[in-house]
């Protein structure tokens, strides 16, 4: 109480004359209908400035959920798109004959929605951090997206956090084909330009043109097929060589991470004990060009 009247005693004529203007602004507009006008519209005008000021703020400290919501519905349609390329493929093959058999229910692929929370672009090898791990179902070798284009694949999960490989490191290969092409390299960052990748080990008679977009070849359980990675710029011009080494710029953009998708292949466990199940001795004799 005592800071209340200290305060209005050093500020008493500043107060005295606030009310004054307020009081003269009341008595200008009752007494002429045009002025009273003039006194309303300004204030409406004045009160909807203050509500856009605010309203911009308040959407400013939301964009974040908002992006987030919307990666989270990206994600969702990514899944459908890629569950729906697989019911087309089967359909295809199978001549359209006993479609109920197509559709599981459980699609093959889906997507955790996780925030960069430290990067690195600059370094020989270089890594990011996402918020999401183990409690999340993010575990080692999943392969991270962003709206753009492959990331790279998590390496080490903790429970709630994870470091995943950048493409921008050495140590990650990608394979990769040009679109419409059953030609296949491999993708690897050379350690300069955080915005190109080389595309190696492409046989000599692979037809490509510059502009034609790279994706993903499929050729593994950790990324489907038809994935975007970039567009070919050039070659290397090493014509000695057996093989094609083309330079491919990258979509996804490593200076401006901020969220990112984890592939969830759910197909891989069953996919890696078909493959890791020991061949039986008619096994092995069925399987030898010999015996066929």
């Amino acid at each position: 109480m005592k800071d209340l009247i200290e305060f209005l005693r050093r500020y008493s004529k500043w107060l005295v004359f606030a009310l004054y203007v307020v009081l003269s602004c009341l008595l200008l507009s009752s007494g002429d209908p045009y002025r009273h006008h003039l006194w309303l519209t300004t204030a409406s005008s004045v009160a909807g400035g203050i509500h856009d000021a605010g309203s911009s703020v308040g959407a400013y400290f939301n964009l974040r959920s908002t992006n987030e919501d919307l990666n989270r519905r990206n994600a969702q349609l990514e899944a459908e798109v890629l569950n729906l390329r697989e019911q087309l493929q089967a359909l295809r093959i199978a001549g359209f004959v006993d479609t109920l058999r197509v559709d599981s229910g459980v699609p093959h692929f889906d997507f955790i929605v996780a925030n960069v929370i430290s990067n690195s672009v600059h370094h020989p090898f270089n890594y990011i951090t996402i918020d999401k791990g183990t409690a999340d179902g993010v575990r080692p070798e999943l392969g991270v997206i962003d709206h753009s284009g492959v990331v790279g694949t998590v390496s080490v999960a903790g429970e709630h956090y994870s470091r995943v490989i950048s493409l921008l490191n050495p140590n990650f290969r990608l394979s990769c084909k040009i679109r419409n092409s059953e030609h296949f390299g491999s993708l690897v960052w050379d350690g300069n330009d955080p915005t190109v990748a080389l595309l190696e080990e492409l046989p000599r008679h692979t037809v490509f043109h510059t502009g034609d977009t790279v994706v993903t070849s499929g050729f593994s359980n950790v990324f489907p097929a038809g994935l975007p990675v970039g567009v070919i710029i050039d070659d290397t011009d090493n014509h000695k060589e057996n093989f094609f080494t083309l330079r491919v710029r990258l979509f996804a953009d490593f200076t401006r991470l901020s969220n990112v998708q984890v592939v969830v292949n759910n197909l891989r466990d069953e996919i890696e004990a078909v493959e890791n199940t020991p061949l039986t001795g008619n096994a092995q004799a069925n399987t030898n060009p010999a015996n066929k």
